[in-house]
């Protein structure tokens, strides 16, 4: 998705986002926007983005991508705006009908009838095309 010229790229992103570049297999971390830190467009470099946390309004948070010719000249910008969205999935952990959001047994299961954990049923059939 470079522009034609562009050898080069660097990242800069609003302070709830997450940036991870890695570069033929090597990890960096691109998350100091300020650095002025520049990767190289090469095959199997990955720009890696994320949010830890959900957004306070849409489109709170941005990410904005510079791409560079030879000799280090701006060519062109592509910006994504971001918006987290929290989830949490509660459940009855000890089955007594009541869900709990902060249980402890909720990141286990014991079967029978003094166990805990979610019972969860998945239905992964093709009902419709």
């Amino acid at each position: 998705a470079a522009p034609a010229g562009a050898v080069a790229f660097g990242v800069k992103h609003t302070e709830g986002v997450s940036v991870e570049v890695t570069c033929q297999g090597r990890e960096e971390d691109g998350s100091a926007p300020s650095s002025g830190t520049r990767w190289p467009l090469d095959e199997g470099t990955v720009l890696r983005f994320s949010m830890g946390q959900a957004s306070t309004e849409v489109n709170d948070n941005k990410v904005t991508v510079s791409f560079y010719a030879e000799g280090g000249q701006p060519i062109n910008q592509a910006g994504v705006f971001l918006t987290g969205i929290g989830m949490s999935l509660d459940v009855d952990v000890d089955r007594d009908g009541v869900v709990e959001k902060n249980n402890p047994n909720k990141a286990s299961w014991t079967w029978g009838p003094d166990g805990h954990g979610a019972i969860l049923l998945v239905n992964c059939d093709k009902e419709s095309p």
